[in-house]
């Protein structure tokens, strides 16, 4: 029986079992244990839930274990959050189990990081019906959808990724109607990774202009300071102002190019360069759609015109060394993933390009250790496993 994380088990490693659920009076003996470890006023003629074991499997009630009611709790609330009992199984899950909220936030963010994202939505359904619509929990299913749109994307599953795209920005939408401190600091972000910049600015400066209170003790932890986030936000707004990036032709371009229609974003992208030709970010996306159509010399000078001006991230030395190894500049290519890596460490695309770059010189040995890594951080990478399994000829 695979059961929600109890107390001393680590959440990381626990498994949520997803079995039919059962309804029980509780046994005589387990009334017992109950009062012993609540101070909440039980009704034992209340039903309460329970995991079901796999057909076979002996089952009587009075085996049935505290950890099978929380699992069974847990599934209830998630399909019916307002039920007849929905309640009195919260009231008696969280006494019962008092850390089980941050527990399960915790579980739900730890499979997102390693790319079982359907596991990390799954938990967060259970823990939404425990919690219903508490900020952090709509906060992190956001997040959590992000991470698997860029994952798609990541992966040249563009149709996926544009429906994956639309889910978390209908979650941050959510979110925001019962925003935390960083809601709108994690929304700007996500807006101006997708070219939204107007709605990306509107985020940032609501973030700005509100009070950053401290988060709430079940909130999965943060590995950026709140003050490191104002700094940031500030230098964000000013990117976007400084260099028009709401202009519509931006916009325009850059969507198009997502959508595979690089003809008509590149088309965009001049025009947006026409008025703007000191903005770095035209000339990214620029090279970003020749890129794609394979024009790598044309490509690459659009990513030395944007470090030029100053446009200078992970994503532009990426792309720029993808042109410099079709070019056959393999020493260069080298130099820029390893720039673009020292800032992004745990970016699967870095890593695995620079194992597509070792196998094109003949270092398989190098290779397979690259791919290995990009694998221990996301083993859903479908491009990554493809590369694994059966890579080309250098």
């Amino acid at each position: 029986m695979e059961t929600a994380p109890c107390s001393g088990q680590d959440p990381r490693n626990a498994k949520f079992a997803a079995g039919k659920l059962g309804y029980i009076t509780i046994p005589r003996a387990l009334q017992e244990h109950l009062a012993r470890r609540t101070d909440l006023s039980l009704d034992f003629s209340i039903p309460l839930p329970v995991e079901l074991p796999p057909e076979g499997e002996n089952f009587t009630a009075e085996n049935v274990s505290v950890e099978m009611f929380l699992s069974g709790i847990l599934r209830d609330l998630a399909k019916n959050p307002e039920g007849q009992y929905s309640a009195y199984y919260r009231g008696l899950a969280e006494a019962l189990r008092p850390n089980m909220p941050a527990e399960l936030l915790e579980a739900a963010m730890f499979k997102a990081r390693n790319g079982n994202y359907t596991m990390a939505l799954e938990i967060l359904s259970l823990l939404e019906g425990l919690r219903s619509r508490r900020p952090e929990l709509l906060l992190s299913r956001a997040l959590v959808l992000e991470a698997r749109a860029l994952a798609l994307e990541n992966a040249a599953k563009y149709p996926e990724a544009e429906e994956a795209f639309s889910e978390a920005e209908q979650a941050y939408e959510t979110a925001l109607g019962l925003p935390l401190g960083d809601t709108f600091f994690k929304a700007g972000l996500f807006y101006r990774r997708r070219g939204d910049y107007h709605r990306a600015a509107e985020c940032l400066t609501a973030y700005l202009d509100a009070e950053d209170p401290d988060p709430p003790e079940d909130q999965a932890k943060d590995p950026d300071p709140p003050g490191d986030r104002r700094v940031a936000a500030r230098k964000l707004l000013a990117e976007i102002r400084n260099n028009g990036l709401d202009d519509e032709a931006f916009r325009g371009a850059l969507e198009l190019i997502r959508q595979g229609e690089e003809e008509k974003g590149i088309l965009r992208a001049r025009e947006f360069l026409e008025r703007r030709p000191g903005a770095g970010r035209g000339w990214f996306v620029l090279g970003w759609g020749l890129r794609r159509l394979s024009r790598w010399e044309d490509g690459r000078a659009c990513f030395e015109k944007a470090l030029e001006l100053g446009c200078d991230n992970p994503d532009v030395r990426n792309e720029l060394a993808i042109c410099l190894m079709e070019e056959g500049y393999t020493d260069r290519a080298e130099e820029e993933l390893k720039k673009a890596l020292h800032s992004d460490p745990d970016n699967v695309k870095i890593i695995s390009n620079l194992g597509v770059l070792a196998l094109k010189r003949g270092r398989n040995a190098e290779a397979d250790a690259f791919f290995r890594t990009a694998l221990e951080l996301n083993g859903e990478d479908p491009v990554v496993r493809a590369w694994t399994k059966s890579p080309p000829e250098p």
